[in-house]
């Protein structure tokens, strides 16, 4: 019969191919990665071939295992690929050879590989014959079934069949209705995979195959999701009896071939069935909770004693973390539940007379849990279970906080006055746990003294340290359940330790502790602390070494930049106070640390983080500040740029004419060094460029510093106090001292791009001080530079070399050419005449430049990150100035709109974007400016019937399908915009005979065009729009492509 069916081919040609695997293949062969590759490539035409069908048969009789397992893959890959070429009248016989083969598969004994390929054959084929009315093979889950068992296929191996079935269904594409079908005949043949499952676990161990139970347990979590809760619950009690020790001692054994696999499936109940988040908690947790009571001390005792995580504890701290996830809620509302555990579901194994009470449970959970959290070593190194844990206490405090205290499962029928008492009496034992868990992981962040760490590999110290901080993530956690007591309980046990410290020792100890102080900064409220007082008081930080000690001294400096804003809710420092303050002590402390090389990068970053935050408090003290400054020269230059911002940032509070003398003692020595690069550059280029950055990097600094350090809020910023704050920066921008120290800033930057622009690393110090050194109205400073003559620095250094980061500069400098308005007013105001003067020579220049290099061949294509700055500028030019596009030479405007036409066919997603989002703002703004009204049927007449060309033959296949839905919005525009003439473009166009080819006909071309111009709903045109793609795409009646063009 299979003759019949199957193509049958001449044994030469058979043994070529045979041949040709084997020499892919055979592990004696050792073949270079190109000719692997060719004979990859020659295996693949040969099985892209109609006669391939042929091959399976001679394959899968053949020794070779290699070739035998290429015979059934080339049969699923025809079936998956080539069923349309396949005889329609065929299909039911080739379903029964196919059956066969695997049945006679199993009996000679194929490797497990072989059958898994034709288990995937099977089911490809079943995804073929099974959708449709009539099926062509209805009911074909029990059908399979009933053969292998005629066949005498043994049960291991119709369970390895069943678990193929299910995981290939959960990736399968189809249409609905299809799937529908599929999903149906699964659910029928959901009893019999149920019973066979079942009764392989009952089975005796003794008269089951030595892989039979692991192939039940696979197979049953491949169908975790499609069982319905009634079909999973008599699986708990039966996995529970896997988990049962061989005898009953004080120290019992585990049998890890069932044990491992059996809490394994119960952690995909968990997670992934209809029992998941939280349901059965009657028929699944309480069930685990009792066998948890009876036997977790078991395994966690010895794993805590000998410090060595075994296969099946490591398997039960897996199990603990599945149930912590499923039943956090069930937790939270039982941890104090005084009531007995009621009529519990059967369980394999004796349970205590009484029952214990729910709250005795929970909590006993809540121990085993901590006792993983807490398992003695070093996470990364001793033990890989600690951090499993981390997320449970998240999740937990989570359900404490959401928690329904009025009801839970254990008690029915509480009062209000029983709930009252219950969240009562909970916060206590939720606090109890969350306070063992803050010590516990205090002891875990610890590092190891120095001999131990050498030892460690760099893997090791990084695994530590990614585990210290997730560490901190838990205990914000924690922080939330116990709040104020949480900081008490770290700053006395810093405290004590400080105390009793001896001179020999070590600071890990204290070090861990001000991590985790640190850790929890996020959640501790902005307001006074005694704690945090203390921490940054003389009796912590007075104490804390300011010489060696790298990595306490590191810890402290970001715990105090970590905390930067907290010092604001202390009293400002005055003359009788500085000792005591915390905000001075804090500083010194950070000062102290900035001659050390290793670690001036951190206390750089910690007093920048002070000084910005706490300016107004430290302005009073700029005299220490110029002390500072005075000291730098043992500061590296890479660090200076961060003490000079925090200089700066303190400058700021004080009035504007009082600072000038501070800001010109500050960065008149770095617009000097920057001079002295630049004078450098012809006898030592290297050496004066890294200098030359080094400085355009303290002046960016600089100017963040004395940026306000509050955001604006424009509908308020009317406010007398800032009306006159804003006077007054006008007056010290006017002094002659402010204006001296500008054009030499301008000058060193001016000669700077004209000397690097084309050096990438220059340009990025460029961009970044460009950014820092130009503010709206409000945010000036008195080195703030104007946005015109940085401009035309931008478009100098634009044309001597075209990139995206001048493009990206120009843009944000054309936006502060007309700042928003502190009014709030309904019209957007005005550009003056100077500024549209500007925008317009930039706007030429920009052009000329980017359209030059865009008319190269590929150039676009090239470089997308340009093609997407310079769509986005344009799009920055059409919201502020577009009336300057039409004061253009109109060659030039013209070859802009090819240029943004062209890049509509280009493939890459975010160029595509910018260009949609250009040309539909300039069509917006163009309409809606009653000056415009003529440029306006200009444009549509010129350019019109083009754009929706290329937007027509976007739908049509030339646009990736990620940027349609940009694609109608920029249709919508247009359609809105000029309806008459879009409906005209848009039927010549559809029906030209140079139309995109693609599968749409004339019909659906009409209903398209019905569809868009008959409904003004956006919905309506992007259901007429996804229609059109579909069926232009040839992709009707696939789920992919309704998928993949959905808008």
């Amino acid at each position: 019969m299979a003759g019949e069916v199957l193509p049958v081919l001449a044994e030469d040609d058979v043994v070529r191919a045979a041949q040709l695997i084997q020499q892919a293949y055979a592990p004696q062969n050792h073949l270079s990665s190109e000719d692997q590759r060719r004979l990859q490539q020659e295996l693949f035409e040969v099985q892209r071939r109609p006669e391939a069908w042929g091959l399976v048969l001679p394959f899968l009789n053949n020794p070779d295992a290699n070739v035998q397992f290429f015979g059934a893959h080339t049969l699923q890959v025809k079936i998956a690929r080539d069923w349309d070429a396949f005889p329609a009248d065929c299909a039911s016989q080739l379903r029964d050879i196919v059956l066969e083969l695997t049945g006679r598969a199993v009996s000679s004994g194929q490797n497990k590989v072989i059958l898994r390929k034709l288990f995937v054959a099977i089911t490809s084929l079943a995804i073929k014959l099974h959708p449709g009315q009539p099926s062509r093979w209805p009911d074909w889950v029990r059908s399979c079934i009933s053969v292998f068992s005629a066949l005498g296929v043994p049960r291991e191996h119709i369970l390895d069949f069943l678990a193929i079935v299910a995981e290939e269904m959960e990736s399968v594409d189809l249409l609905p209705p299809s799937k529908a079908q599929m999903e149906a005949t699964l659910a029928d043949a959901i009893p019999v995979v149920v019973q066979a499952i079942s009764d392989c676990i009952q089975s005796p161990a003794m008269q089951r195959s030595p892989h039979e139970l692991d192939a039940a347990l696979k197979c049953l979590q491949a169908w975790m999701s499609l069982l319905p809760s009634n079909s999973l619950t008599p699986f708990v009690p039966l996995l529970l009896s896997l988990m049962l020790p061989q005898s009953e001692s004080p120290s019992p054994e585990f049998d890890e071939q069932s044990f491992i696999p059996a809490s394994d499936t119960l952690q995909e109940l968990l997670t992934k069935s209809a029992l998941s988040d939280g349901a059965g908690t009657k028929t699944v947790t309480e069930p685990l909770l009792l066998w948890l009571d009876r036997y977790g001390d078991a395994i966690i005792r010895p794993t805590v004693s000998e410090g060595f995580v075994n296969e099946i504890s490591h398997s039960l701290c897996k199990l603990l973390v599945a149930l912590g996830e499923h039943s956090a809620m069930y937790f939270a509302k039982n941890i104090a539940a005084p009531a007995q555990l009621k009529d519990p579901t059967p369980c394999p194994f004796p349970l205590p007379t009484p029952l214990p009470a729910i709250s005795h449970l929970v909590q006993n959970y809540l121990r085993l849990l901590l006792a993983y959290t807490a398992l003695p070593g070093f996470y990364g190194v001793d033990e890989e279970e600690s951090e499993m844990t981390l997320g449970f206490w998240y999740t937990f405090q989570e359900a404490l906080w959401n928690a329904d205290f009025g009801f839970d499962v254990a008690e029915d029928g509480d009062s209000g006055a029983q709930a009252e008492e219950r969240e009562r009496d909970m916060m206590p034992v939720a606090k109890a746990v969350y306070t063992e868990l803050v010590s516990v992981l205090r002891r875990k962040v610890v590092w190891p003294p120095r001999p131990i760490l050498s030892g460690w590999a760099r893997d090791q110290r990084d695994k530590f340290q990614a585990y210290r901080r997730d560490v901190g993530d838990t205990l914000i956690n924690a922080y939330y359940v116990l709040r104020d007591d949480m900081l008490a309980f770290y700053v006395n046990d810093v405290m004590q330790r400080l105390l009793t410290r001896q001179a020999h020792e070590g600071w890990e100890e204290i070090e861990a502790t001000l991590h985790c102080v640190m850790a929890v900064q996020e959640a501790v409220p902005l307001e006074d602390s005694p704690h945090l007082r203390q921490v940054f008081g003389p009796e912590i930080l007075g104490r804390l070494p300011k010489s060696g000690e790298d990595r306490v001294r590191r810890t402290a400096l970001h715990l105090i930049g970590s905390y930067a804003s907290w010092f604001t809710t202390q009293p400002a420092p005055v003359a009788e106070s500085v000792a005591s303050s915390p905000l001075m002590n804090a500083i010194n402390y950070v000062v102290s640390a900035l001659t050390d090389p290793n670690l001036c990068l951190f206390a750089a970053n910690a007093l920048r983080d002070l000084c910005d935050a706490n300016r107004i408090a430290l302005a009073p003290h700029i005299s220490a500040f110029g002390e500072l400054h005075a000291s730098l020269t043992g500061i590296p230059d890479t660090e200076k740029a961060k003490v000079l911002q925090s200089i700066a940032s303190v400058i700021q509070a004080l009035p504007p004419v009082e600072g000038i003398p501070v800001v010109e003692a500050i960065v008149s020595p770095v617009v000097a060094k920057l001079f002295e690069a630049l004078r450098l550059a012809n006898q030592l280029p290297e050496e004066a460029r890294a200098m030359a950055v080094l400085q355009l990097e303290t002046l960016t600094g600089v100017a963040k510093g004395l940026t306000r350090a509050t955001d604006t809020i424009l509908a308020l910023d009317e406010s007398p106090e800032l009306q006159t704050a804003m006077e007054n920066m006008t007056r010290a921008r006017a002094d002659p001292r402010a204006v001296k120290l500008r054009e030499a800033i301008l000058s060193g930057v001016r000669t700077t791009v004209e000397l690097w622009s084309t050096d990438a690393s220059v340009s990025d110090a460029l961009s970044d001080l460009f950014k820092a050194i130009t503010a709206l109205p409000s945010d000036v400073s008195v080195i703030s530079l104007p946005p015109g003559p940085l401009l035309e620095l931008v478009c100098l250094a634009a044309q001597r070399q075209l990139t995206a980061v001048w493009i990206s500069l120009a843009n944000m400098l054309i936006n502060q050419l007309t700042p928003p308005t502190f009014l709030p007013t309904t019209f957007k105001p005005e550009p003056t005449p100077e500024a549209s003067g500007i925008a317009l020579n930039v706007l030429q220049v920009l052009l000329q430049t980017s359209l030059t290099m865009f008319a190269q061949p590929g150039a676009m294509v090239s470089n997308p990150d340009i093609v997407r700055a310079f769509f986005g500028c344009m799009e920055g030019f059409a919201q502020h100035f577009v009336p300057v596009f039409y004061r253009l030479p109109q060659e030039l405007f013209n070859a802009l709109i090819q240029c943004a036409i062209s890049a509509m066919s280009l493939q890459e997603r975010y160029s595509l974007v910018s260009v949609c989002t250009f040309l539909s703002s300039l069509i917006v703004r163009t309409a809606s400016n009653d000056d415009l009204i003529g440029a306006k049927a200009a444009f549509a007449q010129a350019h019109g019937a083009s754009i929706m060309r290329a937007l027509l033959h976007g739908f049509a296949g030339v646009a990736p399908r990620s940027v349609l839905p940009n694609l109608l919005e920029h249709l919508s525009t247009l359609t809105g915009k000029y309806p008459a003439e879009s409906k005209q473009w848009m039927t010549s166009i559809l029906f030209a005979d140079d139309f995109y080819p693609c599968r749409a006909t004339d019909d659906a071309k009409s209903k398209f065009i019905k569809a868009v111009f008959g409904t003004r709903s956006l919905k309506r045109t992007r259901e007429a729009v996804q229609q059109f793609t579909i069926v232009a795409r040839g992709l009707e009646g696939s789920s992919f492509g309704y998928a993949t063009v959905s808008m």
